[in-house]
């Protein structure tokens, strides 16, 4: 009896052991799954060098230069903190060009005047002092900025080092930088030698940086004399063959691309979604033919997603085409979930990525500084915490803020960047430290909903702030208005007071009582809790996508109308579109072209799967034969009739290739004829 019950139990032990080593192989490859596009790169805990733009950590001597004019006339300097208090103030002594020893500060934005003995002050500049990380930065932290620094350092690898240590002191995963194609390659033919590009990647890597790289623009030679080199280009191959080689030449510093920024906007192309739709195909091919493993992101889309947008994506099928799916948002934090949805939609269980966010902020003082007031540059310091815990709870992966330098747009007479012309900082540097620290591989865990108060965002993650895993709240009150109206909202703490709070720290980072506070403000606050502490919290989590299945094809199909048939449109205010405009009952002929990106030859028939009955169409499918790297036109003419815009109306022709091996190809566009024709399908 004692052997059979044993039997049972060794039986009943291994069904149980079978079930969790089931379980664990499920949850090892969901995690394989989730960080399959976050590549390993060798980092430490980087160092201040030699203190560009006055940055520091805590517990080092700050010294600060003396102004180069005017050093005769100064009396004395003094520091202001963020919220102008003096903190310290010293009668100048020794020689003119000396330093000024400011001695050790606490965390935080510092303003530093030099008066006369009147009080007049006569030069200021910026500094800040952060907490030194305890720890690297975790291979997967959605805590990424937009740099650029190939081009704001453009052949200067001093400044490109000072710009690659200063995004490194704030912690943050992935830099964004940009290349310029006729840089790279100037003729037809092979890449031309190292370039700006190669060493400024090289610089960023030895940081410990990832690297994002996009591209836009053409060449002249790859355009034509009568095309526009802001336009993609209009044979598929250049681009193919481009970023087969682009991942060639930058395959050991680069791990991430997108092909083409903005193309749905006008000043990068004005493209319609299925322009988009065939570039991307022909680049993710190129990119993966040269390198399987580097990172191929959506070429990113700008303005306020859409679902028309989407629909083109989906009905194009090229979700199998992008590792990530990648747009950029100018909106309010408390919009991003309402705005999300048809991107999310659109990503179809990828990652997504936000390469570009910010809310300019206007400048005052004018050239050649752009300053922005004291009070809107708190106000844009506040906002940085904001922006990613509201992009974060809103289905995004990765979040990279616009920009780290110096970067002005005078036509709206706006700021982005995070550091002053010579480096310096802005508070708004100081808070992107503090993120990048207290927020160091967070994962959304989801908000806490205070109802009948949409004012107040709650939002919980787990972390690694100083290397150790925690629940990390994010936490702040606001209302929904513009810059004027921001940094007045206040409101009681609205949390359990059960909740066992570890320690505090505000906006800047700079640590506060390890209690709850009595209010929320508008300025944000971290809280740091024991791990799994938030379960205490009625969470809710944002929606996603189900993971669309899917295999790139080599065989890509492309419409080539002349962009002169563009036209904009509005399916929703604010957004970016832009769609094919074609006279009604007059004949067209449709440049369509197919290509086969693979080494082999393929055959096959294409068939039009899909268009509106009262279309007149000269073919309704064709037999192809294609070689290695060809392209051949289908022969397709239309006639769209007048149409009755009260009633609803499809617009979509939609084209289905199959192909030996069980290959497939998807193309699908809108002709209308007028715009804000056909929407509802």
């Amino acid at each position: 009896m004692r052997t059979h019950s044993y039997f049972i139990a060794c039986s009943l032990l291994g069904l149980v052991l079978l079930c969790i080593t089931s379980q664990s192989s499920r949850v090892i490859q969901a995690q394989s799954e989730a960080f399959r596009f976050e590549p390993y790169i060798a980092r430490d805990i980087p160092g201040t060098g030699n203190h560009p733009g006055n940055v520091y950590v805590l517990g080092e001597t700050l010294r600060i230069a003396m102004p180069l004019s005017n050093s005769q006339d100064i009396d004395h300097w003094r520091v202001l903190n963020d919220e102008g208090e003096i903190v310290k103030t010293e009668r100048i002594e020794g020689a003119a060009n000396e330093d000024v020893n400011l001695g050790a500060l606490g965390v935080g934005w510092y303003r530093i005047e030099f008066l006369d003995d009147d009080g007049n002050c006569l030069h200021w500049t910026t500094a800040a002092v952060l907490r030194k990380l305890k720890a690297p930065v975790p291979q997967g932290s959605p805590i990424c900025i937009d740099g650029a620094h190939s081009w704001f350092a453009e052949d200067d690898p001093t400044q490109q080092k000072q710009l690659s240590r200063l995004a490194a002191l704030c912690g943050v995963n992935w830099i964004r930088d940009r290349l310029r194609w006729r840089d790279i390659q100037p003729g037809d033919g092979p890449f031309g030698p190292r370039t700006t590009y190669d060493e400024c990647a090289g610089i960023q890597a030895s940081f410990g940086l990832k690297i994002l790289q996009v591209f836009h623009g053409v060449p002249k030679w790859v355009a034509g004399e009568d095309e526009s080199t802001g336009r993609f280009p209009g044979d598929l191959r250049h681009v193919y063959r481009f970023c087969a080689s682009l991942a060639k030449r930058f395959q050991t510093n680069v791990q991430a691309w997108e092909p083409w920024n903005e193309a749905n906007a006008g000043n990068f192309g004005g493209h319609t979604v299925d322009e988009m739709c065939s570039l991307q195909k022909a680049a993710y091919l190129g990119f993966k033919n040269a390198d399987s493993n580097v990172i191929v992101g959506w070429n990113a889309y700008a303005g306020k997603p859409t679902w028309l947008h989407t629909r083109g994506v989906l009905n194009n099928e090229a979700w199998p085409y992008f590792d990530t799916y990648n747009i950029h948002t100018y909106d309010w934090p408390h919009s991003y979930s309402e705005l999300r949805r048809p991107a999310v939609e659109a990503a179809a269980g990828r990652p997504l990525w936000i390469t570009e966010s910010d809310r300019g902020v206007q400048y005052q003082s004018g050239s050649p500084w752009f300053d922005m007031t004291p009070e809107n540059e708190i106000l844009k310091a506040q906002f940085m915490a904001q922006s990613y815990a509201s992009s974060l709870y809103a289905g995004a992966e990765r979040h990279f803020h616009f920009i780290l330098g110096d970067y002005t747009e005078e036509a709206n007479k706006v700021q982005f960047g995070l550091l002053r012309k010579d480096l310096t900082p802005r508070p708004a540097y100081v808070a992107m430290a503090a993120l990048g620290r207290l927020m160091a591989g967070a994962k959304c865990l989801g908000r806490f909903h205070i109802r009948d108060n949409e004012d107040t965002h709650v939002y919980a993650f787990l972390a690694q702030p100083d290397g150790v895993k925690r629940d990390v709240l994010v936490a702040w009150t606001e209302t929904r208005s513009d810059w004027p109206q921001r940094g007045k909202h206040f409101i009681e703490w609205p949390l359990p007071e059960n909740l066992n709070i570890i320690e505090t720290y505000d906006y800047l980072g700079r640590k506060r009582n390890a209690v709850a506070p009595e209010m929320l403000t508008s300025s944000p606050l971290f809280v740091i809790l024991p791990q799994g502490e938030s379960k205490k919290l009625q969470l809710e989590t944002y929606p996603r996508a189900n993971f669309r299945e899917g295999e790139a094809s080599p065989v890509v199909m492309q419409l080539l109308l002349d962009s002169s048939c563009s036209v904009r449109v509005e399916e929703t205010p604010w957004a970016v579109e832009y769609e094919h405009l074609v006279e009604p009952e007059k004949e067209l002929e449709l440049p369509l072209y197919i290509y086969n990106f693979s080494d082999q030859p393929v055959s096959g028939e294409v068939k039009i799967e899909h268009a509106p009955g009262d279309w007149k169409l000269s073919n309704s499918s064709w037999q192809v034969q294609l070689n290695s790297m060809d392209r051949q036109r289908l022969p397709l003419t239309v006639v769209i009739p007048k149409r009755d815009f009260s009633k609803k109306t499809d617009t979509w022709l939609r084209l289905k290739g199959r192909f030996d091996g069980g290959m497939e190809s998807v193309l699908a566009f809108r002709l209308i004829t007028q715009p804000g024709e056909g929407y509802e399908n």
